[in-house]
């Protein structure tokens, strides 16, 4: 990796609906200059090729290769890790420190996570966010939501996490499905920090 990329930021893919997100989250951190670490669960593959033209590769080392060909990513930029490797730095509190946006949460996803599960990779580094205190974002894709969702949505929030549920405004009058996704994918950036061009703050 690069020594003048900026942090690395975390973005898991999850089973939920609103691929399109994710993968224009990455596009976006990519295009900040921040170094990207990437998790796609055997769900999302398949919402992937089911919502997208894509068809991303499992095995790590192939997907980190499709990522940064699709997004224009430097050498090493983007790292992606698979469903048990353990040894991944987002695994463990003592790995380097990263923000994590899980886009889109599955509800499945969402309900491991207000629990502390840690069944796979995605939910223990969720798991390592909450525990060091660290920038964790879902992003559930759902509707309506059941009283269990709402209930685990509450669960994290008091634990420190945000909750962006993937649900464009329009007042910025979109003209195209790729207005609405940018509309979501500003709004983490916000959260994060991040500065970006995807489209003007409220009032500017």
């Amino acid at each position: 990796m690069a020594d003048d990329l900026r942090a690395p930021v975390t973005v898991a893919i999850t089973g939920a609906s609103g691929a399109q997100y994710g993968l224009r989250l990455i596009e976006a951190l990519v295009a900040a200059d921040h170094a990207v670490w990437v998790m796609i669960s055997k769900a999302a593959h398949l919402v992937v090729s089911t919502e997208t033209d894509t068809d991303l590769p499992a095995r790590p080392q192939r997907l980190a290769e499709a990522l940064t060909a699709r997004s224009g990513a430097a050498p090493g930029q983007i790292r992606c890790f698979g469903r048990e490797d353990w040894m991944a730095p987002v695994a463990s509190g003592s790995g380097a420190p990263s923000a994590m946006v899980i886009c889109p949460c599955s509800t499945g996803t969402l309900s491991a996570v207000a629990t502390g599960a840690s069944n796979n990779l995605i939910e223990r580094a969720a798991d390592v966010a909450l525990k060091e205190r660290r920038r964790l974002i879902l992003v559930p894709r759902e509707t309506p939501f059941s009283a269990i969702h709402l209930e685990h949505m509450l669960s994290l929030a008091r634990m420190g996490a945000v909750i962006l549920p993937a649900a464009p405004g329009f007042y910025h009058q979109p003209k195209h499905i790729d207005d609405l996704i940018d509309f979501i994918v500003a709004r983490i950036l916000n959260q994060l920090g991040i500065e970006h061009r995807l489209m003007p703050r409220w009032g500017e």
